[in-house]
């Protein structure tokens, strides 16, 4: 599994990084994704942070 940041979008709340360090982190302004692809024991959580994040900045390929 992917996962992409929409840079655009993004806010930088911060929520995917607290949600998911494994996966994401938070840049100087954005988040960004350290994790690819997503580790099988991560998908679950990287799902959740793209369901939970405020301006839906994330996409799950």
């Amino acid at each position: 599994m992917k996962v992409k940041i929409d840079e655009s979008t993004c806010t930088g709340c911060g929520l995917c990084a607290d949600n998911c360090p494994e996966v994401f982190e938070l840049g100087d302004s954005v988040a960004k994704v350290i994790a690819d692809p997503v580790p099988a024991e991560k998908e679950e959580c990287a799902k959740e942070a793209a369901e939970n994040c405020p301006v839906d900045a994330i996409s799950i390929e």
